[in-house]
Parts: structure tokens; sequence; C-alpha cells
């Protein structure tokens, strides 16, 4: 198989890249210097260059503080494009959205027929991304990701995000009133690419299963040397649980023990 990858160079973008390699398959990185994702002519050099059987598209742009045109350009009109042009190259296309396109007002778990409610920000730009991708190429593959949990203290997953409150605050406040979204990345870079094969639509990746975030950030703590001071607490309250049938994902319970 050969691969093109946007967003290579972050948290799953990179692991996937490494994974697909290992697996034997060939993979092309998308350098945004090389091809710049608001030239529509280079996009399509570019792919019709490297012929790839599929174009996994992970590459957005998720903080606030980066929101701008460029944002905008990077989280919705980069995938619109990106849909168009694979649908008319013949060639497969998986999408990476998240859990956020359900507003925090929303109850989960969700399931395929809850419909997105995001109204702003990264949610609301994926959630019009999804329905635009779809429009313009409806054999795409859109997956909806939970919070990643990888064992790197530094990029964009959770054991970083405890890093850097311990860091900050020198505490963890975790609420026991909130249920996150959340998978191993080992997982998710070993189930997208089954997922690039899986029927068009949208699927869903989520371990968690009945767990708390205090939980679980318990038992990342056990396994991490309990470097940091987890503290429980009633705020926020959410439940943006993911349930998708179809898709295989091991429990929580399987990667970290310590979940009672």
């Amino acid at each position: 198989m050969k691969a093109i990858v946007t967003g290579a160079s972050g948290t799953i973008g990179s692991k996937l890249c490494a994974h697909l390699r290992c697996q034997g398959h060939d993979v092309v990185p998308w350098d945004r210097r090389q091809v710049p994702v608001n030239d529509y002519g280079a996009m399509e050099r570019f792919v019709r260059e490297v012929a790839p059987d599929v174009v996994f598209h992970l590459g957005a742009i998720s903080q606030p503080s980066e929101w701008s045109d460029e944002g905008w350009g990077s989280n919705y009109a980069w995938a619109s494009e990106l849909a168009w042009l694979t649908r008319t190259l013949g060639v497969r296309f998986l999408f990476s959205s998240t859990s956020m396109v359900f507003s925090n007002s929303a109850r989960g778990p969700f399931t395929r027929s809850s419909q997105p409610d995001a109204s702003e920000g990264y949610g609301y730009a994926k959630r019009l991304a999804e329905e635009r991708v779809l429009s313009q190429n409806p054999e795409a593959r859109v997956v909806r990701l939970g919070w990643q949990i990888g064992e790197q203290p530094t990029g964009n997953n959770m054991v970083a995000f405890l890093e850097e409150r311990m860091r900050q605050e020198g505490r963890v406040a975790a609420s026991t009133q909130w249920f996150p979204s959340c998978v191993m990345l080992e997982d998710t870079v070993r189930l997208l690419p089954a997922l690039a094969w899986a029927e068009p639509g949208v699927s869903m990746l989520d371990a968690n299963e009945r767990w708390s975030f205090h939980e679980i950030a318990l038992a990342l703590n056990a396994l991490h040397g309990g470097r940091w001071r987890v503290e429980a607490s009633e705020h926020p309250v959410l439940d943006q649980r993911m349930r998708d049938d179809r898709v295989a994902v091991p429990s929580l319970k399987e990667r970290l023990p310590g979940l009672l």
C-alpha cells in the first residue's frame, strides 16, 4: 500500500507513519511548505504524482489561539478539497474527526445516530467539515477520535495534559463527573488503516466504557510511577463517550490495569 499522510508530524500522524512503515507500506508525508493547502492545482499535482492508494487526512489546527482564516482553511477547506480530489482520482480518503463535534451540553454516550451539535471553535469546524467531506465524496471514511492516551509527556495527548497541569498548578484536578471519550494511541494507529477499508461513512473510536476522568487519571498515575498529585473534583460535568459496535476497540481496562 502507498499512503499519503497529512499531519504526519503530529501526535497521531507520526505514530501512524511509523506503524505503516513497520508493516511494509510506502508512506509519503504531506509537507505544507512544499504543497500549500490553499492551492488546489498544487495539491492535485502532488496526489497525481504520488498515486497513493489512500490519503489519511489527520492534519488540523486544534488550539483556539490559532483560530484565524488559516485555521478555518486548515480544518474545513483543506478537508473539502481533499475529499473532492480523492473522489475525482479514485483514491480512498480517511478524514479524522473528533468527539468534540458534540457540544458540552450534549450528553453521551453518543452513537452513529446522535446528531453533532457543536456551534463554535474546533468542534464546530470539524462538524461542518464532516458534512462537507461526505457531500464531496460519499465514499469517504470519517473517523471520530477520542482523546488520545500516549506514553510521552509532550504533544497532544492525555499524559501530556496531566504533566502540564502538574507543572503549572502542582496538582491535577480530575472530575469524577466527566466521562471523556478516549483511546490508547497505539490502538488508534492500529485501527485507522483497517477503517480506511471499512464501509464508507462515519465510524467512532472510543475505549472508555464507564470510567470518569478521575479514575483514568489515577490509573495513568499508577502506570507512570505516581508522579502526579491527582485530586478529585466535581467539574466539569460531561459525558463525551462514543459507542460504535462495528469497531473493535480494546477496552481501557485492557491497557490500564489500575481501572476497577
